[in-house]
Parts: C-alpha cells; structure tokens; sequence
C-alpha cells in the first residue's frame, strides 16, 4: 500500500464580490433613473396634451381667438407683477393701466390683419402657380403692419417711462436683463 499524503492547496482567489453599499446605489440609481424617466414621458405627455408649449402666445396674442375680457384678465395680471417689481404708488397705477390696456387694445386688430395675411400666403403657396406679385403685395402690406405694431409699442413704452421714476425703470430693466438673461 502506497502511503500517500496530499498537500493541502490554496483556495483559488476569487474576485472579491461587490460591497452591499456599492450594488444597493447602483440599484437604487436604476430605479431611479427609470421613475424619472416615466414621469418625463408622462408629463410631457400631459402638457402636451392641455396646449402644449407656448401658454399665453400659443393661445393669445398671437394665437387663438382671444376675446377682450380674457385679454383684460391677463393684462390685469401682468400689471400686478408689474406694479410689485417697481414697487409702483397708487398714482402710477392708476396711469399705468390704462396706458397698457390701451395700447393692448389697439394693438389687437393688427394681430387679426397680420393672421388674415398669413392665411392668403398659404392659400396663394398652395395654388398651381405661384402669383409673385400677390406674395410681393402681402410682403409690403406686412412690413407697414409691422411698422405700425412697432411704433404704437414704442408709444406705450415711453408713456410708461414717463409714469415711472429713472430709478424705477433702471431697476426694472436690470430685473428684465436679468429674467431674459445675456442677449447676443
């Protein structure tokens, strides 16, 4: 008989398994990132679906019907926020209103025309032939819409300058520069 002895050898090294804490965060980071990721679908989802983006020029100014009283409501809500920024006095209230409401007012049925000419561009790009000179027509009819719309916003601009304080109006402009941030 053969006396044989065996030699005891080492374990073979295995890799070290991953600390608890370290699969417990990348777990915990799945779970995460694909919650988040279901709660931006879903929302975009639903913003989408109650308008979409754009709110008040979406469905506006320059977007659906808007009837004077909503206008009236929304231009009441500007001016509020309007009246904390400057920290305006019931004076300047009282002659402010009316300066914003009425340039909003005339400054509406522009908007009708300037959505009247858009309908007759697409109507005329949609036709067999091209009529260059009723797009040319529409182009220059817009440029003095535009004009117009510019020089009545002017006008409501330094009739609200002459209500204001130069140290109201310097700390509204450095609150609009910095909501509209660096402008190129």
């Amino acid at each position: 008989m053969t006396d044989s002895t065996t030699t005891p050898q080492p374990p073979t090294p295995q890799p070290p398994a991953p600390a608890p804490s370290r699969r417990r965060f990348f777990r915990w980071a799945a779970v995460t990132t694909a919650v988040a990721a279901l709660a931006t679908v879903v929302g975009i989802k639903a913003y989408a679906h109650v308008g979409g983006y754009g709110g008040w020029h979406r469905h506006g100014f320059m977007g659906a019907p808007l009837d004077p009283a909503q206008m009236d409501a929304h231009l009441d809500r500007m001016l509020k926020h309007l009246y904390v920024e400057v920290d305006a006095t019931e004076a300047q209230k009282q002659a402010l209103g009316p300066i914003v409401k009425s340039a909003a007012r005339d400054l509406l049925p522009l908007r009708d025309k300037h959505r009247a000419a858009h309908a007759q561009v697409m109507t005329l790009l949609t036709q067999p032939t091209v009529d260059r000179a009723a797009l040319e027509a529409l182009r220059a009819s817009e440029l003095k819409l535009a004009e117009d719309a510019s020089r009545r916003l002017t006008q409501a601009l330094a009739d609200v300058a002459d209500v204001l304080t130069p140290e109201q109006r310097k700390a509204l402009a450095e609150r609009l520069a910095h909501r509209h941030g660096p402008r190129g």
